[in-house]
C-alpha cells in the first residue's frame, strides 16, 4: 500500500501505527487527531525509532482532516473510551457523534479509501459507516473477532502450557457480554480441546474471553486495553495490503449470510486486496446458533438508537 491513515493517535491508534511502521507495508501512515500536536508527536515519536526496528515507512501526523488525503485504508479508532464498570454500548451514543464527523472527512479526503472500524461498539458503528456512506460492504468492516481469538488462544495457552503457535481459535458475534467463542471450530494443532482440558476449563475460558477487554480495564483503572487490540488490527490490514486473503473474523455486513441482513456481525470472511472479499457461514449447531442469535438481538439493540 502507499497510504494508510489511521483516525485517533490515542493508544490504540499510537499502537497501531508502530505495529504497521514495524512490518513495512505501507509507504506511509498518517495520523489524525482533533488535539493539535498529539497526532505529529506520536507520528515524530514513531518514525525515529525507524533506524533502529530498521523500517522504511514514513510517518506524519496533523489536526487537519487533508493529512489524510489519498490514504487507501482509513483506520478508526477514535472515540470516548470505556471506564471500569461501563459496557461497550454505554459509549454509543458519543461515538456515533464523532464517527459521524470523521466519516464526512473521508468522503472529502480519501473518498476511494476503505474504512476499518475499530471504535466501540464496534459492531454498531461498522453498520453506522455503512449506512452514512452508502458504499458496497467490501469497503466497510470492523476489527474485533481477531482481537477476541486471540484472548481466547491466550488463555488456552496459557491453561494447558502448550505453544500458542499450535493453537486454533474462533469467536463469533457482536464483540460484547454475548460474542460466541467456538469450541468446536478450535482446536490445538487439529486436535480438539476437550482432549487437553475438562468441560469446567474451557467453559472458564469461555467466560473469560467474553469478559477480556473488560477485565484489563478492571486491572489498569485508567486504560483499556492498547497492545492486543492494535496487534489484531495490524494482522487485518496486512492480509489486505499484501493481499494474504486470509481467513480472519470480521465485523461485516450480513447480506443473506446465516439469515441475517442489514446488520454488522463478526463472521470469518476472506480479507484481501479486495478488502472483505468474503464472509464465510458456517454450519451451527442449535447451542451456537441460540448464542449466536442472542448476540444479533443485543447488537439490534443498539442499532435501534441509530438516528
Amino acid at each position: 500500500m502507499q497510504k494508510i491513515a489511521i483516525v485517533g493517535a490515542g493508544r490504540v491508534g499510537e499502537s497501531t501505527a508502530q505495529f504497521l511502521a514495524r512490518r513495512d507495508i505501507a509507504r506511509e501512515i498518517a495520523l489524525l487527531d482533533v488535539r493539535e500536536g498529539a497526532a505529529a508527536g506520536a507520528a515524530l515519536d514513531i518514525q525515529e525509532t525507524a533506524p533502529l526496528l530498521r523500517f522504511d515507512t514514513r510517518l506524519t501526523g496533523s489536526h487537519e482532516a487533508s493529512v489524510i488525503a489519498g490514504a487507501e485504508l482509513v483506520i478508526i479508532t477514535a472515540g470516548l473510551p470505556r471506564k471500569p464498570g461501563m459496557s461497550r454500548s454505554d459509549v454509543l451514543d458519543k461515538n456515533v457523534e464523532i464517527l459521524d464527523v470523521i466519516l464526512q472527512d473521508i468522503l472529502v479526503h480519501a473518498p476511494q479509501s476503505r474504512i476499518l472500524v475499530v471504535s466501540n461498539p464496534v459492531d454498531v458503528l461498522t453498520y453506522r459507516a455503512w449506512q452514512k456512506t452508502g458504499w458496497s460492504r467490501d469497503r466497510i468492516f470492523g476489527q474485533a473477532g481477531v482481537l477476541d481469538t486471540s484472548r481466547m488462544a491466550a488463555f488456552i495457552a496459557l491453561e494447558t502450557g502448550l505453544s500458542t503457535h499450535d493453537i486454533q481459535a474462533l469467536v463469533l458475534g457482536g464483540h460484547g457480554d454475548a460474542m460466541v467463542p467456538m469450541l468446536r471450530y478450535s482446536s490445538i494443532n487439529g486436535v480438539p480441546l476437550d482432549h487437553f482440558m475438562d468441560q469446567a476449563t474451557l467453559d472458564n475460558i469461555v467466560e473469560r474471553t467474553r469478559h477480556g477487554g473488560a477485565e484489563i480495564l478492571a486491572l489498569k483503572q485508567t486504560s483499556s486495553a492498547y497492545g492486543a487490540p492494535a496487534a489484531a488490527i495490524a494482522e487485518m490490514v496486512e492480509a489486505i495490503a499484501l493481499d494474504r486473503r486470509r481467513v480472519l473474523p470480521t465485523v461485516a455486513l450480513l447480506d443473506g449470510e446465516y439469515g441475517e441482513r442489514d446488520v454488522a456481525m463478526g463472521v470469518p470472511c476472506i480479507l484481501g486486496q479486495g478488502g472483505m472479499e468474503r464472509a464465510i457461514e458456517l454450519e451451527l449447531n442449535a447451542e451456537e446458533r441460540a448464542a449466536f442469535d442472542q448476540s444479533i438481538a443485543g447488537v439490534r439493540k443498539d442499532l435501534e438508537r441509530l438516528a
